[in-house]
């Protein structure tokens, strides 16, 4: 954000936004642009994170919203918010690279965090992290977030996800009642 102080609009993104959405994932994640910030995947995963199916699927899903944070019509973070019974699932949490660490991604989820409770009426908000990420892990936990111990293989095969780096990679649940 060019200026710290003033703090993002939060809105729904729409399919206009698909094409600049899945750039602002891939940047956070993958290639040498995510080496920028500190949610980097590039050492753990080759290909892509995201297409533009699977995120204008998210943009039209009936019971999610992809949330966009914007300063001056400029797309900066995003994340994906599904509704289930009794829960919601965070998850594409994409902050530019060169903006991480400024508090924008902790503006970022609280909002999600807000919507999720407030405009739902859920009570907990569930993710999925790659258990090799440490520092992210560390991160969420230190906003109320708490490791389950419930874990998901990797899809490994399926290059939608990225190719992977490592043959020991697997998704933790965390989840914090809001």
């Amino acid at each position: 954000m060019t200026d710290t102080a003033q703090q993002p609009v939060f809105r729904p993104a729409t399919v206009a936004d698909v094409p600049a959405l899945v750039a602002l994932v891939e940047s956070a994640y993958r290639g040498d642009s995510s080496r920028t910030g500190w949610t980097t995947e590039a050492d753990l995963l080759d290909g892509q994170r995201t297409d533009a199916v699977a995120v204008a699927e998210a943009v039209g899903d009936p019971d999610g919203v992809v949330l966009v944070a914007e300063q001056d019509g400029e797309l900066l973070a995003c994340c994906q918010l599904e509704r289930h019974a009794g829960h919601a699932y965070f998850g594409m949490f994409s902050v530019r690279p060169g903006l991480q660490g400024g508090g924008l991604g902790r503006s970022v989820l609280a909002e999600a965090e807000r919507l999720a409770g407030e405009e739902w009426g859920v009570t907990v908000l569930e993710m999925k992290v790659i258990e090799q990420r440490a520092d992210l892990i560390a991160w969420y936990e230190r906003r109320g977030y708490r490791r389950t111990g419930v874990y998901t293989p990797f899809p490994y095969g399926d290059e939608r996800f990225g190719i992977p780096r490592r043959d020991d990679l697997r998704f933790e649940t965390l989840t914090k009642e809001i």
